[in-house]
């Protein structure tokens, strides 16, 4: 896929991976719109990058359409990445009882609703583009799952559940978008450098360190934001998940 000139989605495009890819893609030609709870985050990415924020919710139509119609004002919608997610930590039963269903509902709702959201408004945006290249590409669509969909550790039922179903969303989504030229496809991080990893106690983070086979360090936003480059430039990735982690496998706990 060529990136110069096209606009592309971002969401959670505030920070984290969802701010480094926008601004890789910005870097590589595209025009980035982000979405992002955090209206202010946001804004302050698209003003470094020129590109354009807007304020929303990823699994609320109307706000997921606004941001889709903020792209097509720069250009061809060809390109969506989704890294809006949430993972708070609560376990089946914990000292205070079983799990709160609420919170359950509402780490399904960001992350596997809020993803499918995005994917199915984008892709009836793309449908309508002309192919491009020589595949006759219209678009493709990159969300973010996590290695806990295979490895969930304590604490992370409802996150891991709800990234299993992104990674269970890209081969049929993949199949049945095919027949228009839309690509999907799934990113799985692995551990990746945070502020909250980053202010680890020092024997703690060094556990950490010595989880991933090689590199033998945290995963970085800069990492993330190049496969997303290196998937959008080749297309035969589709339908797949790849796992960004440095061949770490997470323990129990």
């Amino acid at each position: 896929m060529e990136l110069q000139g096209i606009a592309a989605l971002v969401t959670g495009g505030g920070s984290g991976l969802g701010a480094a890819t926008a601004e890789a893609l910005a870097a590589a030609g595209a025009r980035p719109v982000l979405l992002d709870m955090r209206a202010e985050a946001a804004e302050a990415v698209a003003a470094r990058i020129g590109g354009r924020a807007v304020a929303g919710d990823v699994a609320d139509p109307a706000a997921v359409e606004a941001a889709l119609d903020a792209a097509a004002g720069l250009g061809p919608l060809r390109l969506v990445v989704s890294c809006a997610g949430i993972a708070p930590p609560a376990r089946v039963v914990g000292r205070d009882g079983p799990h709160d269903l609420a919170l359950f509902e509402r780490v399904i709702r960001v992350n596997l609703i809020g993803t499918f959201n995005v994917l199915r408004l984008a892709a009836a945006r793309m449908q309508a583009l002309e192919p491009a290249g020589p595949d006759g590409e219209r678009g493709l669509i990159v969300n973010t799952a996590s290695i806990a969909a295979y490895e969930g550790q304590f604490g992370q039922c409802a996150y891991a559940a709800s990234k299993a179903g992104v990674v269970g969303l890209a081969l049929p989504a993949a199949r049945e978008l095919a027949r228009s030229g839309i690509r999907v496809m799934t990113i799985a991080p692995g551990l990746m450098e945070t502020p909250m990893l980053a202010g680890l106690p020092d024997p703690a983070r060094e556990a950490l360190l010595k989880l991933p086979l090689f590199p033998k360090r945290l995963g970085e936003d800069r990492d993330f934001a190049r496969l997303v480059l290196a998937i959008a430039g080749n297309p035969m990735l589709n339908g797949e998940t790849i796992r960004l982690d440095g061949g770490l496998r997470l323990p129990p706990q």
